[in-house]
Formats: structure tokens, sequence, C-alpha cells
């Protein structure tokens, strides 16, 4: 992309008060985490206050603890302090509970005291409305250029467990482990910390992040990829907040620890007009999931899965392939869990030869003879242990799930203490539901304390397999797609310098619209090919070009005012001589004027009548306020907003991003052939994606772009119809949001 500052080459986006470069480390953050020294500001002795809250939860504290109120001169014995610059000692973290005014004047202290991390547990800002936002910038301001770092505003505070430190108001400390929460919601943290003790499951690092003013999740995931301690991050989202320091923190730690994301608010905002195709498809929620797949992340949908994984994170290895052995006494609940395993993604281990003769020996004659592996109603402990010993060695399997269903022969306490010894199986987890209540009860917490997941019911722990499963994968080394049958022709490099004095001549007319005959040179140019098409201005000229191209042909109305020429009639197929041309371009020109007046006929554009039989297809882009371009590829033609048969992706893309894109639509399968259909050119398709992809990332000018129809046929792939609209004039090029991906 070009380097300069034009009119055609915008500059990255300005920066916020606080100058960062989006995901660089910082190692200021372990002061937040494994401080010495911990002042609390608004220290009090005040019933029911947060100030004594957090004096009391940091009672445990190994290192020094400093009250600050300029009101008392002990909090519980211990000497307080006027300010936090008449603290003796360097004070690595600040956790500050005073009322919102207060807290820029106190964040100015902290810098002049060198204090390198700060809570701001006040409320009372942004949610507050114009008098909070304009709090928050005094903030910012007063921290811009400093090392100072703030957690905050509007949250319960920050937890490290393998420390001993509670610096927030939530009474209970989590069990130390090997899982870090971050969240948005003290509320819910609170209900997690809750949740955690009943199951055995301990926490890395507790974050409630409040309103990101300073710290946001690009900080945190890329601080806790460094942790030895965490081995997975878990996150209760409500806004992402910077949408590119998230991306990049997570492309860089996803690959090696487990990021799990519950994000709220996915109902799809109220509609509203939009003059493309894709803008009005693309929706923020689906935007969030594109770029989650994109990153890595595994996105949950409710509490209960959130729940599961956690579970399965903190005891459990990742599973290394899809397949799951189900051990159960009785068949109902192993064919819950198997239709839950298959609609989630995951498969049922078929078993070996060697499997089925190890389980004969072990199991009575009526047993099932495949997964589920039904060890009958009448199952005893050491007949559950058997089975459990041998699916577990089979080498097809990735996983066990056990279900205990309680029936007069079963023994749940004797089970479940008979399989702690399979709690750690090497690349395999072991999942369990004892199904039932009281008598289930003492093998649930016999398994939890073994590190064993348990599960109230066997599809959320098949479910809770297929999520782990689809991390793993995500992993995996990109496939390369299939070669073409036949060599692809020749596609020089993109001319992306004619490309950008075409925009630049239309900004130059104030114009937004590029008409048809525009957006296809801008697309050939990119090296995607297009229908021939000719320009006239007068139907004489139209009548010469039909000719020369040689009927029949297509006429289409050319304007650079009116979007979609279908619904004033300015479409015209299968003419077949000149008077036919004649009488086209007559309608047209009517039509438009009758509709819109004068001034929206530039005439029309000519087209050979492709007669190739194959799939409409529909590829364009649109910019999405956080996340900036976004790419949409489906089932195009005039229904593409009936059938709804699209994926979402984010620019760039290379062969293997493209065919996974094109993977989530059903007309995926149409594409490679069915019902004696041939092939399309599937590698070709690759090439066509990645450099409209690249048409997106490089002319951030463009705002919107449809191909509408992309006509795929074995013969050739061809895009019939194109639009593209620009930014509006007035709009600067700081304003237009970044690129969010990279390869």
């Amino acid at each position: 992309m070009p380097t300069t500052r034009d009119e055609t080459s915008p500059a990255a986006p300005t920066a916020a008060v606080r100058q960062k470069i989006p995901g660089t480390r910082d190692s200021s953050l372990g002061s937040f985490f494994r401080p010495k020294t911990v002042a609390v500001i608004g220290a009090s002795e005040k019933p029911g206050g947060v100030g004594r809250a957090l004096i009391e939860n940091l009672g445990t504290f190994t290192g020094a603890l400093y009250p600050v109120n300029g009101q008392r001169d002990t909090v519980f014995g211990r000497k307080a302090y006027k300010t936090i610059g008449a603290v003796p000692t360097q004070v690595d973290l600040a956790v500050i509970a005073t009322p919102a005014p207060t807290v820029p004047g106190i964040i100015r202290e902290c810098v002049a005291a060198g204090v390198k991390a700060a809570i701001v547990i006040s409320a009372g800002f942004k949610e507050a409305g114009p008098e909070g936002i304009a709090l928050e910038a005094q903030i910012l301001e007063a921290t811009d250029g400093t090392p100072l770092r703030v957690i905050g505003p509007n949250c319960l505070g920050v937890m490290g467990p393998h420390v001993s430190l509670n610096a927030t108001f939530s009474k209970d400390m989590p069990r130390t482990g090997n899982v870090a929460f971050l969240t948005q919601s003290g509320a819910l943290g609170t209900a997690i910390i809750d949740w955690s003790l009943k199951e055995k499951v301990g926490f890395s690092a507790f974050v409630s992040i409040g309103s990101m003013l300073d710290i946001g999740w690009g900080d945190l995931i890329r601080y806790l990829g460094d942790d030895p301690n965490t081995h997975s991050i878990m996150i209760y989202m409500e806004s992402v907040g910077d949408a590119p320091a998230f991306l990049a923190a997570v492309r860089e730690v996803a690959p090696v620890k487990p990021i799990v994301v519950i994000k709220v608010g996915r109902t799809d905002a109220a509609a509203k007009a939009a003059a493309s195709h894709t803008g009005a498809l693309t929706g923020s929620d689906e935007v969030l999931d594109a770029a989650f797949k994109r990153a890595g992340v595994l996105r949950v949908s409710t509490i209960e899965e959130f729940f599961s994984i956690a579970k399965m994170l903190a005891k459990q290895p990742l599973p290394r392939g899809p397949k799951l052995s189900i051990v159960t006494n009785a068949g109902g609940p192993g064919v819950l869990a198997t239709d839950m395993l298959v609609e989630c993604g995951a498969q049922l281990a078929v078993l070996s030869p060697e499997t089925i003769a190890e389980l004969n020996k072990v199991l009575p004659p009526h047993w099932s003879h495949s997964n589920p592996i039904d060890i009958l109603g009448d199952a005893d402990a050491p007949r559950y242990a058997a089975a459990v010993a041998v699916a577990a060695k089979d080498p097809g399997a990735d996983g066990v799930l056990v279900i205990l269903t309680p029936q007069a022969m079963t023994d749940p306490i004797a089970t479940a203490d008979l399989l702690r010894t399979y709690a750690r199986m090497e690349g395999k987890p072991l999942l369990t539901s004892w199904m039932g209540g009281t008598r289930a009860k003492t093998g649930r917490v016999i398994l939890n304390e073994a590190g064993i997941p348990m599960f109230d019911y066997p599809d959320e722990a098949a479910r809770a397999f297929a999520n782990m499963w689809h991390y793993t994968e995500s992993r995996l080394p990109r496939a390369v797609p299939e070669v073409a049958e036949k060599p692809a022709p020749f596609v020089p490099e993109p001319d992306e310098a004619k490309v950008t004095d075409l925009i630049a001549s239309v900004r130059r007319r104030k114009g937004t619209l590029l008409t048809e005959y525009e957006s296809k040179q801008v697309l050939s140019l990119y090296g995607i090919p297009t229908v021939e098409t000719r320009l006239a201005t007068t139907v004489e000229d139209a009548i010469r070009a039909a000719e020369s191209i040689n009927f029949p042909v297509v006429l289409k109305l050319h304007s650079d005012t009116i979007t979609h020429k279908t619904d004033v009639g300015g479409v015209k197929l299968n003419i077949r001589d000149a008077a036919e041309v004649r009488a086209a371009y007559s309608a047209i020109e009517a039509a438009v004027k009758a509709k819109h007046g004068t001034g929206h006929f530039q005439g029309v554009t000519v087209q050979p009548m492709v007669m190739l039989k194959g799939s409409e297809l529909i590829l364009g882009s649109s910019l999405d306020p956080q996340f900036g371009p976004v790419l949409l590829f489906g089932a195009g033609g005039v229904l593409v907003e009936v059938f709804k048969d699209r994926a979402l992706g984010l620019p760039p893309l290379d062969p293997y991003l493209a065919r996974r894109l094109m993977e989530q639509t059903k007309i995926f399968k149409v594409l490679k052939g069915v019902r004696g259909r041939s092939s399309v050119d599937m590698a070709a398709l690759d090439q066509i994606l990645v450099r409209f992809s690249r048409l997106v990332a490089e002319q951030r000018w463009i705002k919107e772009i449809d191909i509408n129809p992309l006509l795929a046929s074995p013969e050739r792939i061809l895009a019939l119809d194109a639009r593209i609209v620009l930014h509006d004039p007035d709009v600067r090029a700081e304003d237009i949001p970044a690129l969010a991906a990279t390869l």
C-alpha cells in the first residue's frame, strides 16, 4: 500500500489520549497480580462500605498493606496515611474506592508518587453520562505518557490466588489453579467464584475489567499469555473495546492457550436501511463470530457451556481428535449424548475389533457391542472400571465419557472411587455424568476432588467435549487446498496504482458511487475476471457495441446515482437484434426518468448474454465500526436476502482461509459438484477470493462493494455485475476503521 499520506492513502487512525501501541507487552501489569506493596485509597471501617471490604479481604495479602484515608489516623489498627504521597514506601498497586469526582486528582497523586498500577473500583464514570465521561478524560490526561496503568473504573477488582491477593470487595477467594477469568460484569464474577469453589475449579487470576478506560482485553490476554500459572483464559464480554488490539493479542496467545469467550448482546439491533446487499446482510454479532473464528477464539452461547468448558480446561487435557467413546449403564442417556456430540460437530469413536474382543471378556454377553458402550443396568463398580480401562486404550478414541444412572444395582460412590485411576490420561480427557440427586451426590464430590469434570447431564458433557475438540482443530496446521485440475491462466499482479487513480477521479467529482463500468474496471485491475462491458451513451452507440460483441446481448443502466438497476427496470436480457437494442434502450431511459427524473440516466452498458449454466454467488464487503472491512461470500442473485446462505470473514485471505470461508455455506457443496454436476475450478475460486480480499484491504476509500452475481460454472468464473460505494467526501482518512486482521 502507498505510504504517503494523501487523499488516496488513508493514514492510520489517530491514537487515543494515552499513546500506546496495541498489543505491546507491558511488564507493569505484573504489579496488578504480584505486587509487593498495596495501598487502599478510601480505606475505612464503615460497616458495609467498599473501603472496609477491601481492607478486610487484603488481610491475607503477604506483602505490605497501607490504608489511605484523609480523615483517620488508623484503620483496623493499621496506621492510615492522609495521601498516597505520604506512604513511606514505593507502592506497586493502589486500589481506589473514593467518590468518582475525587478520582482524577488521586490518579495525579499516584503518578507523582511513582505508583505502578491502579485499580479504580469507584462507579460514576461513563455509565453515568457526560459528567462521568469528562472525569474519564481527566484520568487519561493525567496518565498520558506515564508508566501508571489503570484497571477500571467501575469494577470489582483483581485477584491473584497464587499470592493470596484479593483486591476486590468480594469476600470469597477462589482456589489456586490454572484458569484466568476476565469479566465485564462484577456480579457475574462473584457468581463464577462461588461456582468455582463448589466445583473445585482453581484460578490463576481473576479480573473485573470495568469500563476499560486504559487496560483492555488485549493487554490482559498478552500478559496472561506469558504467565506460567495460566493455562487457559475465560472471558465474559459485553463489549470488545479496541478490536485490533484484542485480535492481535488473541492471535498470539490462542495457539498455545485456549481463549473462551461468552459474548452477550447476540440479538440483532434494529435494522437500518442499506443500499448495498452486503451492508444489509452484515450484522455486528455475525462479524464478531467471524473475527473470533479468524483469531482462534472459542465462543460459547450460554453460561452452562461457559461453566462446562471451564471445568474441562481446569481438569483435563485437550482431546487430540473428535472421536468420543461413551460408557453407560442405560441406553437413553447414551443416545442423548450421541445426538449432542454429532450436532456439535464431533463424532462417536468406532470401536476397533481388538477393543470389542477385550470388552467381550469383561462385559456380559448382551452388552451393546458398539459405541455407546452400554454395559447394562446391573453394572457394578468393577464392571464400570473394566469397561473404561478398555475404552481408554482404544487408539481410535480421543476421549471417554462415563454415564451413570441410579439403578438398583448401581453404586455411584464405589464407581467414582475406582474411576479416580483414570483421572490423568495422556491426550484423552475423561468426562463423567452422574445423573440423579441424593444418591449421586457423594460420587460427584469424589470425582471433582480427583480432577474429573462432572456434568449433571450427558448431553452437556458431550457438548463440552465437542467444544474442546473445536479448539484443538483451530490449532492444527493449515491444509493446502487441492490443486486445480488444469493450470490457472496467468494473472498479473493487481495494478493498485491505476485503481487508486480511478477512485481518486471519482472522489474529485464529489461522487461516492462508481458506475458498473468503473466497478468492473477496478475488478479487472485486481485480476478478477469480468464479463466484457462496453459503455454506450446513445442508442446508436449501443447498437454498434451490440453488433461488435455479437448477439444476444444484455443492456444495463449506466448511472452514477442509482444503486440497484433491477429496481428501476434497468436490466434487459437476451436482446437479439438492433431493433430490440433500440427498444430496450428507450425503455430503460423512460423507466429511469419516470421514477427518478432527468439527470440519473447516463446511458447503458452493453454486455454479451452469458449462456453458461452455473451457480450465482455473491462476493462483497462492507465496514464494521470495530473490525473494519468484512468480507461476505454466499449464494447470490436477486434472492440473496431471502436465502441468506452466506458466511463472513475478515480480510486479508490466503487460499486456506478463502476455502474455510466458503465451506461455511450450503452453496459450497454445489460448487464442489452434486448429482452429476461437475465441480467448478475451486483453486481458481480460492484465488478470486484472495484477490478480492486484497482489493478490500488495500483500497480503503471503498466503503462497500458487491459482486452479484459472480457466476461460477465448470467452464469459467465470471463477475456479471459489480457495484462499489466510496466513503463520503467529507470523511477523513483517519476516521476510516482500520484493517483488523493480518495473515
